[in-house]
């Protein structure tokens, strides 16, 4: 593993993870080298340096002179270079997506599937940098001219999380590049050799098209670098993905300076399964969502809110598909569910199962650690199945491990209720066949979460929609539709061209 891996470095161009800059990104290293270890064998990959507070208020006094310069770029110039970052993106793409594979521990398709959701992305911005619209408004006033204009805000800072370590940097990063931002990131500390990666590869693509030093600036650091971007009144935007309590940090700190943030927080993701529903077709979408990059994605199926007629049914079938699942390497492509990022991880999990089954909690499908010269990292478990009641307190917790609750219900409109009463908001699915449920889980008495879905999984979401949730979940929007507003200011502008100075609501005034 330790030759691939070298390999895969070598193929991105990572020589020396401790040192360089080059035109248009932008990183500083400090003395003090963490050690970074994989899930998956529990090697250690690689030693990074975590940024001073010195290296810290370079790169931002290096992205606030770069800022000057690239806000007036125009949008499609800037879009060129964002469609090259997209074709060097699909140049590497295996190579990085084998290290995310191996630096996380999600399965290999999925690594490589992280990296073109970054390359689909890409595209999209490329197309968004001719269509940054403003609208044009009628004034009340003779000869007077109406519009809103959009503006770039500055440095965007990204707090990116360990579970997809490069996709929602890209989500941020290219629309706020096209929208005429520069970036600050903060990648996971779990995560940070991809963070590496992903300069490395965007650099030459800068370097060629001569971009301002300070574009793209990569700070790696824990949450107490997190804690400086939160109330730097000078980075314009935070865009903070991770857990709710971090969320709720991030807030108070950027609200304390009335700054802006971007918030992309926990999920406790349901599906409802109907009377009416695909049962086979259910199937697939519930154990995918359930032990896909073993339960650590924001949009992982935590919940089964199953119908009384098909439970026992249902039941079966869970069982069944849970007993075929292959738990091991991620980059061996027969398996299906990989490890979790780290024992502390592991300890969270754990944890959860016995408070499931001191709260009464019965245990269909059985967790644990898994042991033996395959688990030598001991990250490694078995994704388990609780049958509970909807009011259990760890059913209303997310736990970031593949650990899936089942319920019964009666009613559309019961399960509705269950699948709305937990804290979080992001994903949401029903199946059924019945047209009227759909339509009623997709209005405004059904699912109050972002992104509701009909006869397909909680998990997994394309670029082309506008990506966040609701409630403890921060309320965000990041990657398509309109959530490139959050990148920009709006101006509006009112042009007199006539000889008089006409004042609005009929004022007059007169000297």
């Amino acid at each position: 593993m330790e030759n691939k891996i070298q390999h895969i470095l070598q193929l991105l161009n990572i020589k020396e993870i401790n040192k360089g800059s080059s035109t248009g990104s932008h990183w500083f290293y400090g003395e003090n080298l963490t050690s970074i270890f994989s899930p998956v064998d529990g090697e250690e990959i690689a030693k990074v340096s975590f940024a001073s507070k010195e290296v810290y208020d370079k790169t931002v006094e290096q992205a606030e002179k770069a800022f000057v310069i690239w806000r007036n770029w125009p949008a499609p110039k800037r879009g060129e270079i964002v469609r090259q970052i997209g074709e060097a993106l699909r140049a590497h793409k295996s190579a990085l997506g084998t290290l995310v594979s191996y630096e996380m521990g999600k399965s290999l398709q999925e690594g490589l599937g992280e990296v073109q959701e970054m390359i689909d992305i890409c595209d999209f911005a490329v197309g968004l940098s001719r269509q940054l619209y403003g609208l044009t408004m009628h004034s009340e006033r003779p000869q007077h001219r109406m519009y809103e204009q959009w503006h770039p805000l500055g440095a965007v800072g990204i707090i990116s999380a360990f579970n997809f370590p490069v996709a929602v940097w890209t989500w941020n990063a290219v629309l706020a590049w096209v929208c005429g931002n520069v970036c600050i990131w903060k990648p996971s500390e779990k995560t940070p050799l991809t963070a590496i990666a992903c300069q490395q590869i965007i650099s030459k693509v800068f370097e060629e098209n001569k971009v301002p030093e300070g574009v793209s600036c990569l700070l790696c650091g824990d949450s107490i670098l997190g804690e400086k971007l939160a109330r730097d009144s000078k980075i314009a935007l935070l865009s903070a993905t991770g857990s709710t309590r971090m969320g709720k940090a991030v807030a108070q700190a950027v609200a304390a300076r009335l700054g802006k943030y971007l918030l992309e927080l926990g999920g406790n993701n349901a599906i409802i399964i109907s009377a009416e529903a695909d049962l086979d077709m259910s199937l697939i979408g519930a154990v995918f969502g359930a032990v896909g990059t073993a339960g650590q994605r924001c949009t992982s199926t935590r919940r089964l809110i199953i119908h009384e007629s098909v439970y026992h049914t249902f039941k079966e079938k869970l069982v069944k598909a849970y007993g075929q699942l292959k738990i091991g390497n991620p980059l061996d492509e027969q398996n299906h569910v990989g490890p979790l990022i780290d024992k502390q991880a592991v300890a969270l999990y754990l944890a959860a199962i016995e408070k499931c089954k001191a709260q009464g909690g019965n245990f269909i499908v059985e967790g644990g650690v898994l042991s033996g010269e395959v688990y030598t990292s001991g990250c490694y478990v078995k994704p388990c199945i609780a049958e509970v009641e909807p009011h259990f307190d760890i059913v209303k917790t997310e736990t970031f491990a593949p650990i899936l609750y089942i319920m019964k219900y009666k009613s559309l409109d019961e399960a509705i209720a269950i699948q709305n009463d937990v804290p979080q908001g992001l994903s949401s699915a029903i199946m059924t066949n019945n047209l009227r449920e759909a339509e009623l889980f997709l209005s405004v008495n059904g699912s109050d979460c972002g992104i509701a879905n009909v006869n397909i999984g909680t998990s997994g979401a394309e670029i082309g929609g506008a990506f966040g949730g609701e409630k403890e979940t921060g309320g965000g929007r990041e990657s398509g539709s309109d959530a490139w507003r959050a990148y920009m200011r709006r101006q509006t502008n009112t042009i007199n061209y006539s000889t008089q100075l006409p004042l609005a609501q009929g004022i007059k005034f007169d000297i």
